[in-house]
């Protein structure tokens, strides 16, 4: 099924997507997780097609994946998987849906989660070192279900890209720019200073912190719904350590792009699966999340995740309500 973006699609019943999986769950090494059974019946868009995605877990750049796409206002709830609050952007293959005509359904919100035991024991793996839950979810399995790299220099996904709906011709050109652009600052490491662009930074330009030691922190208590405004990108460097982070989170070239910007708060995350082990994180620093702030795939070759930015509340200032 050739989807493109903006098709209508159906997610077939739960009985019908069990039958296209193996005894552990998945169909291509991608689980079909419990948080998405409540989608089964919805009518839903294609938001992106997932062609592609940026290795997060070894960071080896660009994976290849095939026939699955991104769902509007599909996201990860967590509720199988101990509440982690990443609200990862779900990948349905495209084996689970149905084109059809017409308009999309409402999502669905607050609707009961039903129970299938092939689902819900796949969820976990086998414990830690140190006897440690851990959990399995698309994240954590996203290298085996798109093993193949995806070189820089093959063109046809920018095609796919173009073709799909992922990105405009214009948008594509610059992402190729900032691909070529990047790559010439990695290698100008190498040269001497007066040919480095910058100091061979990547573009979006982020430096390391000051501090040697702990970063500092700044807790306001912000709470869903607040309005803040996300602080300059100097001002949040001057929070990291020298190795680029603030109490463990890092500040990314793709979170520079929304410096300046005003958002309200979506959320308070406390914890979050790590995708390399699988075990649930909680967090000592709660993190925020921002309504409409996404990595856009940019500096990404367009990568289609849309993941949802962590952002530290050092890092935002709390405005007041427009009158």
């Amino acid at each position: 099924m050739a989807l493109k973006v903006g098709d209508v699609v159906e997610v077939l019943s739960a009985e019908e997507i069990l039958a296209t999986l193996d005894e552990n769950g998945e169909l291509d090494s991608l689980p079909f997780m419990p948080e998405m059974l409540r989608f089964c019946g919805q009518r839903l868009t294609v938001h992106k097609v997932a062609n592609k995605l940026c290795d997060t877990m070894t960071r080896t750049g660009m994976r290849r994946m095939e026939d699955a796409v991104h769902l509007t206002a599909a996201r990860c709830d967590g509720s199988a998987h101990g509440g982690c609050q990443t609200a990862c952007l779900l990948y349905w293959k495209t084996s689970w849906l149905r084109r059809v005509d017409g308009p999309p359904t409402q999502p669905p919100s607050g609707r009961e989660r039903p129970s299938l035991p092939l689902l819900e024991i796949n969820t976990r793996k086998e414990p830690g070192p140190e006897g440690r839950e851990r959990f399995r979810c698309q994240a954590t399995e996203l290298l085996r279900a798109a093993p193949e790299r995806l070189p820089f220099r093959d063109l046809g996904q920018y095609v796919t890209d173009v073709r799909v709906g992922n990105a405009g011709v214009a948008a594509t050109l610059r992402t190729i720019f900032f691909g070529l652009f990047n790559r010439y600052q990695r290698l100008s490491r190498k040269f001497p200073a007066w040919l480095r662009i910058r100091g061979g930074l990547e573009w979006g330009f982020v430096r390391p912190g000051p501090h040697t030691g702990p970063a500092p922190t700044g807790t306001t208590d912000l709470q869903p719904g607040e309005l803040v405004r996300i602080k300059s990108r100097d001002e949040i460097i001057a929070t990291l350590t020298t190795k680029g982070f603030n109490r463990g989170l890092g500040f990314e070239e793709s979170m520079e792009r929304s410096c300046g910007r005003v958002a309200r708060v979506s959320a308070r995350v406390e914890r979050c699966i790590d995708e390399k082990t699988g075990e649930l994180l909680e967090m000592k620093n709660p993190c925020i999340m921002l309504d409409g702030i996404i990595c856009d795939g940019v500096y990404k070759s367009n990568c289609p995740r849309a993941f949802i930015p962590f952002w530290r509340e050092i890092w935002l200032e709390r405005i007041d309500e427009p009158s």
